[in-house]
């Protein structure tokens, strides 16, 4: 087992109800899990964002924690939480980094995958491809 080591995996969803097309704007809500692989304690101090929609604006965000919290992540143990975006556009991306401090004092950053945000249904695809 290594002694550093988080897998970070995203689940995207468009939220429908909490967007407005004809005003360019498209929720989504993102649901995360951080799962500890290593053999030390994991406590994630801050977050960055980069948010990218289709028209090629950037939005970087930076904060202490994800919501509201600093989680401490044990071996073998997850921390899950759900956030949102919006964007401009009804595709996107986002891509990011924790920094963390692991029990023994360690510090590094942990990256986390860029992920598409698409508000477009699969009825919408099929439409446009014809």
């Amino acid at each position: 087992m290594p002694k550093y080591e988080l897998k970070v995996e995203v689940k995207p969803q468009y939220i429908p109800e909490q967007s407005a097309p004809q005003d360019d704007i498209y929720s989504f809500s993102y649901q995360v899990s951080i799962t500890n692989l290593g053999s030390v304690a994991i406590q994630v101090i801050s977050r960055t964002w980069h948010i990218n929609d289709a028209q090629g604006y950037h939005e970087k965000v930076r904060g202490l924690g994800v919501v509201g919290y600093q989680p401490l992540i044990q071996p073998l143990e997850s921390f899950e939480y759900t956030s949102g975006a919006r964007l401009r556009t009804p595709t996107g991306t986002m891509h990011g980094s924790y920094f963390c401090v692991a029990e023994d004092g360690e510090k590094y950053e942990v990256d986390i995958p860029m992920f598409v945000l698409d508000a477009l249904s699969d009825e919408d695809r099929r439409s446009n491809l014809h």
